[in-house]
């Protein structure tokens, strides 16, 4: 099990078969509901769901089993349900099989198909950015690049100064910067000689710090996600004083380092900078609003599958927990849309334009249909041109 990566969408997506079957059930971390095996019971329901769909497509039952085995050996395997997060995706077809436990809610569903229903899992590359996450410490100094859903460090050993007195050339008096357990009146932890860093030992800390900026910067400019700083107050006042960064955070994540793990450092600082990727969202809905009449948007299926097919939709706004079936001839963007749900004539069209859309380097937002920029549709589209 894993997190999904954009390039796995794409193999995914280039899955064409008969039968391509899709499966999601929401399921719990941990509890009285695992204990119960209550997930492994909603994947049995959902298999034996998707068992009856291929039987009245006239499949005989053992090709059935065979296709669908590898559903009912995670059914069957109660360790695997013991290290679940917050929604399970299942994909097979003949020969292929990919499961992903991921940190969505996902509603009971399947789907069957020439290709796979990937919406659901769009959320996962939106509102979810990439951002750089610096641990400053004086003698311990760490880069990650993050998401809301991931962590990786970055080595930065050979680009900056292991320690101060490597950058200094000589050492640094500790008592300078002993932790004091003593708050000070304003809530703000206070250091030992705090108050006495200034003159030759402030321009000591001053020429570290713009080391470690200045080893970074090269590196940094392959980039453009913000920077949150993990430190004390008075380094992060020192570092922004330096820094040529553009994109730092005006405020620092203050952190006790010695009594919190980077997972845990990590979550702090998914909550203190969802808040700037969540306003691009709200700035594309802003957008589209000013632009309604212009041609630069559209609502309705018949014009967005085509503009998503060619690359021309900027954002899609999807109505969650909803859909739209028909059929879709691309060569003159013939579309039929039906009420029923899919069947083998019939395809999710919402779950085309978002795929499209996504591949074509397009954001995706599933939205509950208070929040759609025109509720009158369940799908609306930001045109890049």
């Amino acid at each position: 099990m894993s997190l999904i990566s954009k390039n796995e969408i794409v193999d995914l997506h280039d899955v064409n078969q008969e039968n391509c079957i899709s499966i999601f059930i929401p399921t719990h971390r941990a509890g009285k509901k695992v204990l119960q095996k209550e997930d492994a019971l909603a994947l049995k329901n959902q298999l034996k769901d998707v068992k009856n769909k291929l039987a009245e497509k006239g499949i005989n039952t053992d090709d059935i089993n065979k296709i669908t085995e590898p559903v009912q050996q995670l059914i069957d395997n109660s360790s695997f349900w013991r290290e679940q997060s917050d929604g399970l995706a299942i994909f097979i077809a003949d020969g292929f099989s990919k499961t992903y436990s991921l940190p969505l809610h996902f509603e009971e569903f399947n789907y069957i198909s020439n290709s796979f229903y990937l919406k659901p899992l769009l959320p996962m590359f939106v509102g979810d950015g990439d951002f750089y996450l610096l641990m400053l410490e004086r003698s311990n100094v760490k880069l990650y690049k993050c998401s809301q859903h991931s962590l990786v460090e970055i080595t930065i050993d050979d680009l900056i100064p292991e320690t101060k007195q490597d950058r200094v050339g000589f050492d640094y008096e500790e008592k300078n910067l002993q932790f004091r357990t003593q708050q000070a009146g304003d809530g703000h932890v206070m250091y030992h000689g705090q108050e006495a860093a200034t003159g030759k030992r402030k321009n000591e800390i001053k020429k570290y710090l713009r080391a470690i900026n200045d080893g970074l910067a090269p590196l940094l400019r392959e980039g453009n996600f913000p920077m949150l700083i993990a430190s004390q107050d008075f380094l992060f006042d020192m570092y922004k004083g330096v820094n040529t960064y553009p994109k730092l955070m005006e405020e620092n994540l203050k952190v006790d380092f010695s009594d919190t793990t980077i997972f845990e450092v990590h979550e702090l600082a998914w909550e203190r900078i969802a808040t700037e990727f969540d306003r691009e969202r709200k700035d594309k809905i802003a957008l589209f609003l000013k632009e309604q009449g212009t041609g630069k948007t559209a609502i309705g299926i018949e014009e967005i599958l085509p503009a998503a097919f060619n690359g021309k939709v900027d954002a899609l706004f999807c109505e969650n927990k909803s859909d739209i079936f028909g059929s879709y001839k691309e060569e003159n963007n013939s579309i039929v849309v039906t009420q029923s749900e899919e069947n083998d004539s019939t395809i999710s069209l919402m779950n085309a334009a978002a795929v499209k859309t996504f591949l074509s380097g397009g954001e995706v937002y599933l939205l509950d249909k208070e929040e759609m920029p025109n509720p009158n549709s369940r799908i609306n589209a930001l045109f890049r041109y």
